[in-house]
């Protein structure tokens, strides 16, 4: 049975306050999404949605998964006298900055002067954290030994970060040249959202996946899975055509897109091949509610390829564009489903966050409940609009009415781990930290 004690083998220490800051995102994140849906059903003077919609997308992608993949990343692969260096703490805490200053100032001007400089910062910022990142990995020869096949996944995570990144800088000429609004505008923004969520986020993923496994030593084909990463890394490349469909390119793009969607597929079915006979050995490396996010994590990322490989098809490319509760539902399904559910399964499993408390498990469960429910009802309008039947009764009521429980959810799991005998684990963790670096000298 692996090691799963979590806190003993990959100690928090003084990251903890970065981490409550994230989490404290989220809960952020759940309001303004509860207030974008109340908009729907009581729309508010004064408030403009689609300005209030760029503060709740940013903090969401910045504020919340950006930091904690961060933190994940720099305990998973450097040494704590690295890691524990104030260049790290700069970065982080200069981010964090960078989105409250968007947070406050989307709601009141949209992209604007101020919004747009803190959303450039936030972007340098990045560059630096991955180029020194890398850096201090490459001294300490991160990925030359057990951790090889993993550190693929994230150097080819932190590429398409700052690929992504080439989205909002198109933003800039785009609307200064009067293209708001354009074909141009919008494949900008799928560009970087393609980049965010089918590289950064899914490669981040996948690369911490394969650092449990060659953590404890799970055994899985070497060559195979290094297949599969190239299969996932060339295909995420040409899969951004199959954001841009909806304008009905020449045949080559379909057919490309055809393609990439397929070669995604093959490389699901890999991963499946791959992992399904140590699956128990997987699932062991978690418990109780770590293994239920794990587990949610896992299906989802199934379901998100699936959906991905069917807009290969242009009927399907076209009913995902012309209805936008589908696009909606999709990007909650991988953003909360698949990244969140895995990375809070993941600081589960390392000990970062407890579920000892039952409003901790009351909060979770709700938050779940509450996803369910809302992807429920966002994809099933969907399908009512597909089947011409029309909009549901009391659809934005019902919408608002299951979404009271993210917010709520996750700001009681929020306040369980404020609560979790923050002095006894920092000590503990400071402990094993110093340890650890003795050991080492």
């Amino acid at each position: 049975m692996p090691d799963t004690q979590g806190i003993t083998g990959l100690p928090i220490g003084r990251w903890r306050l970065p981490l409550l800051s994230a989490l404290l995102s989220l809960v952020v994140i759940a309001l303004l999404g509860l207030l974008l849906r109340w908009t729907f059903v009581a729309p508010i003077a004064g408030l403009n949605y689609k300005y209030l919609l760029h503060a709740h997308s940013h903090a969401a992608l910045l504020g919340w998964l950006y930091p904690a993949l961060s933190i994940a990343l720099l305990h998973a692969y450097l040494p704590s006298e690295i890691r524990n260096k104030k260049v790290y703490f700069w970065q982080f805490w200069l981010a964090q900055v960078a989105v409250l200053g968007m947070l406050l100032s989307f709601p009141v001007q949209g992209y604007g002067a101020v919004s747009i400089t803190f959303s450039t910062a936030h972007i340098l910022l990045s560059y630096w954290f991955i180029l020194r990142f890398l850096k201090d990995a490459k001294a300490f020869k991160v990925g030359r030994g057990n951790h090889s096949l993993s550190f693929r996944f994230i150097k080819a995570a932190l590429v398409f970060l700052a690929l992504s990144s080439l989205g909002p800088w198109a933003m800039g000429p785009i609307m200064t040249t009067e293209h708001s609004g354009t074909q141009l505008y919008y494949n900008a923004i799928y560009f970087y959202l393609h980049f965010l969520y089918n590289g950064w986020f899914t490669f981040a993923v996948l690369g911490l996946l394969f650092w449990l496994l060659e953590k404890y030593k799970v055994s899985f084909n070497q060559n195979y899975s290094l297949l599969f990463f190239r299969l996932m890394f060339w295909a995420c490349l040409p899969a951004y055509l199959l954001s841009v469909l909806w304008i009905k390119p020449d045949a080559i793009v379909y057919i490309v897109a055809g393609v990439a969607a397929s070669v995604q597929l093959l490389a699901l079915g890999l991963l499946a091949w791959l992992l399904w006979p140590v699956r128990k050995q997987i699932y062991s490396l978690f418990s109780g509610w770590g293994q239920v996010l794990f587990i949610l994590a896992a299906l989802i990322f199934i379901l998100k390829t699936l959906m991905q490989f069917s807009t290969a098809f242009p009927y399907m490319a076209d009913l995902a564009y012309n209805i936008r509760h589908f696009i909606i539902g999709y990007l909650h399904l991988v953003l909360i489903g698949f990244v969140s559910f895995f990375v809070l399964a993941f600081f589960t499993q390392l000990g970062w966050v407890s579920f000892k408390q039952s409003i901790s498990r009351w909060g979770m469960g709700l938050f779940i409940l509450a996803f369910i429910g809302s992807e429920t009802i966002l994809f099933g309008q969907g399908l009512f609009y597909w089947l011409g039947l029309g909009i549901i009764p009391n659809y934005n009521e019902l919408l608002f009415g299951v979404s009271i429980l993210l917010p709520v959810g996750i700001l009681l799991f929020f306040i369980a781990q404020l609560t979790t005998r923050p002095h006894s684990v920092l000590k503990t963790c400071e402990r094993l930290e110093s340890q650890e670096a003795t050991i080492k000298n």
